[in-house]
């Protein structure tokens, strides 16, 4: 067999061999990265860029942060996994960090964004059935149009995007779909027979970065609370400073404490976690909730071999003190709102974009043109060509999420990039 692993090979020669061997369940902007570092990437042949997407808010420390690479290989050389038939030596004080960081009483670790959506919907069943008199198989749980939870097929269940949808058929039962932002949807849908949960983005990132009313969040949980059904949060996106809080639940508060402390803080019954929880440095996700929820789960009743796992736990770790440490709910807030200023000035001298729109420095710019030209994705490669990454969704949306390690010269460098970018693009 050839061994090409280690021959220097072209951005195309790489392209190529994806393409050929690889699954196509991707459509990558044409460009090979071979190294990361704070808020830049570089290609194989040695060009320069801003990463504008941050592995969609996966490396919200940076790329290769030295104090989360640091804690990955000194435990990388000390213990990797034991699987959960044993007790380890890091995942206790990891839980015991986690669970006071977010100020819940016990935490399901898991790997994955999905996985620990489906471990959320799981709990959250298991609750309904042997903590409010359900009857089994009845519970349902409420989601909202537009959501992105992930791809597993329960998941893709209440999606509504067709792509991710068709062909993988039959679909899981149980959920109730109302119209995202709606409060007065979501009074109707918690008054339905059985109903047990609701699942929602705190804003839709996927769907374009959708940021809904100031009291939505707020009183969703009421609505939720009074009729006795679980308030899911999923912060998976929008968690971990992103969106210039803690959690996007947190709140505009802009108090510096943990957020249980936030005048302005709604606590979820359940909260899920992913992406930047680690920094991007290994997968890693969890489900935190109070006791009375998480008792449910008993031993054997869900798991993952590498949930939990010794070097994801020291990593996790690691990633969350650099939050605190670097002040990076600040510098998210702070930079957001200069990105959002400059981009509407901008707007009101280019016809090209209708609006702008995000919280902290997860943000989105939405090209006015319809969602199925090539619009957005031509200005992304146009983008990839001036020096910055950034990537569209839903056809005509440019999502622009940089590492929050960025400074505020940086990020005015790249303002001028987007905006030289777009101005010629418009000629």
């Amino acid at each position: 067999m050839e061994a090409i692993i280690n021959e220097k090979l072209s951005s195309q020669d790489l392209i190529n061999l994806e393409d050929k061997h690889g699954a196509h369940n991707y459509h990558p902007l044409p460009v090979v990265l071979a190294k990361g570092e704070g808020v830049y990437v570089w290609d194989v042949e040695g060009k320069k860029y801003y990463d504008f997407l941050s592995s969609y808010s996966a490396v919200n420390q940076g790329h290769c942060h030295p104090k989360i690479v640091g804690a990955l290989k000194e435990q990388a050389e000390t213990l990797t996994l034991t699987s959960r038939a044993f007790y380890n030596n890091v995942l206790g004080p990891y839980e015991k960090y986690l669970t006071e960081y977010f100020g819940f009483d016990k935490v399901l670790p898991m790997n994955t964004g999905a996985e620990a959506v489906e471990t959320a919907l799981k709990i959250c069943r298991k609750w309904a059935y042997e903590k409010q008199g359900i009857p089994e198989n009845e519970a349902k749980i409420i989601v909202c149009d537009g959501n992105f939870h992930g791809r597993t097929t329960t998941i893709i269940s209440f999606s509504n995007d067709e792509g991710a949808r068709k062909n993988f058929g039959p679909y899981t039962p149980g959920f109730i779909k109302i119209p995202y932002n709606d409060l007065g949807a979501l009074k109707k849908a918690v008054a339905e027979e059985n109903v047990a949960g609701f699942l929602v983005e705190p804003i839709q990132g996927e769907a374009g970065v959708f940021v809904p009313d100031d009291n939505f969040v707020a009183e969703a949980a009421k609505i939720c609370k009074d009729a006795g059904v679980l308030f899911i949060a999923d912060e998976i996106q929008t968690g971990i400073a992103r969106t210039g809080g803690l959690l996007r639940v947190c709140g505009d508060c802009s108090c510096e404490n943990k957020c249980e402390q936030q005048s302005t803080y709604t606590k979820p019954d359940m909260l899920v976690l992913g992406k930047a929880i680690s920094g991007g440095v290994f997968p890693v996700s969890a489900v935190l909730a109070d006791n009375h929820i998480m008792e449910v789960i008993k031993p054997g009743q869900h798991g993952s071999t590498f949930g939990g796992n010794p070097l994801g736990s020291k990593v996790a770790v690691a990633a969350l003190e650099v939050i605190y440490d670097e002040k990076l709910i600040q510098n998210a807030r702070k930079l957001g709102n200069i990105f959002r200023e400059r981009m509407e000035k901008f707007i009101q001298t280019n016809d090209l974009i209708k609006l702008v729109r995000g919280k902290g420095l997860l943000n989105a710019i939405v090209i006015n043109d319809s969602p199925e030209s090539s619009t957005a994705w031509d200005i992304c490669v146009a983008l990839k060509d001036n020096g910055l990454l950034a990537k569209p969704t839903h056809g005509n949306i440019i999502r622009f999420a940089p590492p929050l390690v960025m400074t505020e010269e940086q990020l005015h460098e790249c303002c001028d990039i987007i905006e030289k970018t777009i101005k010629n693009f418009s000629k």
